[in-house]
């Protein structure tokens, strides 16, 4: 287990924090740029002092203001990957890894060189410069420098933010490997929720220098905190689901979530395995009575839990599918139509093609 609880004052910004996280997984601190994602990441990994607060990582106190202790950064046994990577550029490939390894120490071996080459698909690159790599081979190694240095904790500074959207897709299959894989322990630092859906565990919501929220992806994904952030195209639940069996026909999944179950592109998945669903409030259709002669292969009974008001006459619905928590918005117009209350049960139409599912 993480566990942070941090005051910490510079320069007119105020940053609290106080959350906790499972250890093994991906922890994403999300928030927009200057909320204090990064300056939260430097005070984990000791290269700041905060004013006052604790820091634990699994039971061992890295910082404690009341008792005077400050575990350096270099003891701390912290993997840091920030923005502009610090490569070393006089050295090859092979030689920025062995240096990740020169910084292990003492440090029990967590991962070998054969295995980080493998993850990362560094092999072909050990020879080359740093200079005569694309910024997603960069990425690559630098990522495998910090894991041979056998960290406890992989910390990364928005890892992809200098990155194209292709480079993006990429490399994000690498860090769930190290999230599947090693049961790396992870916190990921990063202004792009689509990089939250596909990787965390856990998520902290930060904003102007305090957690707005934090748990799992699911719970955090309909609070009003992190709505106000993604903006309203941006708004809906991130749902857990189990793929129960996969089409070759079709090329449909059956997804189980809650007591129903959904089709969802297949592409990529497989039997067995748990997936996070990104449910988007502006996709979802409402109706009273039973649907039929309609294109939409998703239908799925809720009850509605509660209902607020928006701007632009919209009304934002939230509703329960056996446990599973939807928001959906409609007009107040076609609320008020509709008849819609608290209570009332009612049928929720999804777009198998609107949905896309990521391992976790």
């Amino acid at each position: 287990m993480l566990e942070v609880q941090l005051r910490f004052a510079h320069a007119g910004f105020n940053l609290e924090a106080d959350f906790s996280a499972p250890t093994p997984g991906i922890t994403a601190l999300f928030g927009r740029s200057g909320a204090g994602k990064s300056t939260l990441i430097q005070l984990l990994a000791g290269l700041l002092t905060a004013d006052q607060g604790t820091i634990s990582l699994d039971g061992e106190r890295l910082f404690d203001s009341s008792r005077g202790v400050v575990v350096p950064a270099h003891l701390r046994g912290l993997g840091c990957v920030f923005q502009d990577l610090r490569l070393f550029p006089h050295l090859s490939v092979a030689g920025n890894l062995r240096y990740g390894l020169r910084r292990a120490g003492a440090r029990p071996v967590r991962v070998l060189m054969d295995r980080t080459l493998e993850l990362l698909d560094l092999g072909a690159l050990l020879e080359r410069r740093t200079w005569q790599l694309s910024g997603g081979e960069r990425q690559r190694v630098a990522l495998g420098r910090a894991l041979l240095a056998q960290p406890r904790l992989l910390l990364l500074d928005e890892p992809l933010a200098a990155i194209d959207v292709l480079k993006r897709a990429e490399l994000l299959p690498y860090f769930e490997r190290l999230r599947d894989e090693l049961a790396l322990p992870i916190v990921l630092v990063t202004h792009h929720f689509e990089d939250v859906v596909r990787l965390a565990t856990h998520v902290v919501v930060v904003d102007a220098g305090h957690v707005l929220a934090q748990g799992n992806l699911p719970a955090v994904s309909v609070t009003p905190e992190l709505g106000a952030l993604l903006g309203t195209e941006g708004v809906g639940a991130v749902i857990e689901g189990r793929v129960e069996s996969i089409d070759a026909t079709s090329g449909l999944a059956t997804v189980s979530a809650g007591q129903g179950r959904l089709l969802v592109p297949g592409d990529g998945l497989k039997t067995g395995v748990t997936l996070h669903l990104q449910l988007l409030a502006r996709d979802l259709i409402l109706a009273t009575a039973p649907p039929v002669g309609l294109s939409v292969r998703n239908q799925l009974q809720g009850v509605i839990t509660e209902i607020k008001a928006e701007a632009s006459h919209n009304v934002m619905v939230s509703l329960d599918i056996g446990g599973v928590a939807l928001l959906a918005r409609v007009t107040a117009a076609a609320a008020s139509e509709l008849g819609l209350t608290v209570g009332q049960h009612l049928w929720v139409l999804i777009k198998a093609v609107s949905l896309r599912g990521h391992p976790r």
